[in-house]
């Protein structure tokens, strides 16, 4: 994927995550302590829905901001009040 892909951020991101994940899997295989392991899977958590809402408000962004501005002054109402709300994904 290329870096000027919109989502090549969030890409980079779940591939981390995923690095990040196979290390768990190998740390759980070698009998590691299971508060480093639940420290480690809340970091793979977190990772993941950094990346859950950075999609949701891209997709906010860029596909619904053409749609409702077209709709004029009610349509970027109804985008700002989308954008307020969606903060709290």
């Amino acid at each position: 994927m290329p870096d000027d892909h919109p989502h090549a951020a969030i890409a980079r991101r779940l591939k981390r995550a995923n690095g990040h994940l196979e290390t768990i899997v190998e740390m759980i295989e070698h009998g590691r302590p299971c508060a480093q392991i639940a420290q480690q899977l809340q970091a793979v958590e977190g990772a993941i829905e950094s990346a859950k809402k950075a999609l949701i408000h891209d997709h906010i962004g860029h596909s619904l901001e053409d749609t409702l501005k077209a709709a004029g002054p009610k349509g970027r109402a109804v985008l700002k009040d989308f954008r307020l709300v969606a903060k709290y994904l």
